[in-house]
């Protein structure tokens, strides 16, 4: 989990759904989109509805740009009826020095004061997935991995924490709490492959920021999140950044980027070298998260550079 320490003005909105996803403009979304622009949503329901068609053209159409998770925070930019353009500080963007640019419905955020969300500890979901639950114990919304919220207090197995709504409980067991302006522990190489390991077989999605489902650098994205590192949203951004890696001396965590034109045009993917000459990667819409061999696929013609953001323990 990595600092929480950008620039914010005084008063900002937070998402509050288990996943915001964040639209290319209001009229990006379908009808058949309703799923994830209500409040609250269902996001597995709305993707269990989805043809795989239906999810190409969330790309293909240019309809989705990124994803919030419950509690992350929005500024506003503008407003155009029910919707709100936002920059997303904490998820870095050439798009946008404040932040990912995008659009989301005004339903799904929450307005907030800095002084009443920034709190000295913030507690992460370091599970798949994590009940956000009341006082008594119920069951109130299933939320995300990498999921970050203010730590209001510990309470022996659970903690108490801030929400959009007010106070609610996660188990203890779930999160790991760290010092909001510091970051977690930061892990080295292997930690980031150890986390990426649990998602093998999770479906891609276009824009996909969360446990419900990644794209590829939304997965490169939160692997490296939950290992105290913040780098950039997009495959593009994130080769331009890190330390450049030879292919001869990669190690597992570096991240491997592709491009057309056999590895000489424009970057659209990227991947985790796993080791043993495999990547670990969120391939495409219709496939899961899954470690493949590079020798003779075209990832291999395709391979243009490689970028370390890890450090070696004891660094």
């Amino acid at each position: 989990m990595f600092k929480q320490d950008f620039p914010l003005p005084d008063s900002f909105h937070v998402a509050t759904v288990q996943v915001a996803t964040v639209w290319t403009n209001p009229e990006s979304t379908r009808e058949i989109d309703q799923l994830g622009i209500d409040n609250p949503t269902n996001i597995e329901k709305w993707l269990a509805t989805l043809t795989n068609g239906e999810k190409v053209a969330l790309c293909n159409d240019n309809r989705v740009q990124t994803q919030l998770l419950y509690g992350e925070i929005a500024v506003i930019t503008e407003i155009e009826g029910e919707w709100a353009k936002v920059t997303i500080p904490s998820q870095p963007s050439k798009k946008d020095v404040n932040g990912y640019p995008g659009w989301v419905p005004l339903k799904q955020l929450q307005p907030v004061s800095k002084d009443s969300w920034i709190r000295p500890e913030t507690a992460a979901i370091r599970k798949k997935h994590a009940w956000l639950e009341n006082e008594s114990g119920e069951k109130l919304l299933k939320l995300s991995y990498m999921t970050c919220l203010p730590v209001v207090r510990v309470m022996g197995d659970r903690v108490e924490v801030m929400t959009p709504v007010g106070s609610r409980f996660l188990p203890k067991q779930v999160v790991e709490i760290f010092p909001t302006d510091k970051g977690g522990p930061k892990g080295n190489g292997d930690s980031v492959i150890e986390a990426a390991e649990a998602y093998v077989g999770l479906h891609y999605l276009w824009g996909g920021m969360s446990s419900f489902g990644y794209d590829c650098s939304g997965f490169a994205y939160n692997m490296h999140k939950a290992n105290g590192y913040q780098i950039s949203r997009d495959a593009s951004d994130q080769a331009a950044f890190g330390k450049e890696v030879p292919f001869a001396q990669l190690l597992p965590g570096d991240l491997l980027f592709f491009a057309y034109e056999e590895g000489k045009g424009s970057i659209h993917h990227v991947g985790f070298y796993y080791g043993g000459g495999k990547m670990i990667h969120s391939p495409m819409t219709g496939r899961g998260i899954e470690i493949i061999s590079l020798k003779d696929t075209k990832y291999e013609k395709e391979l243009c550079i490689a970028r370390r953001y890890w450090e070696s323990a004891g660094v």
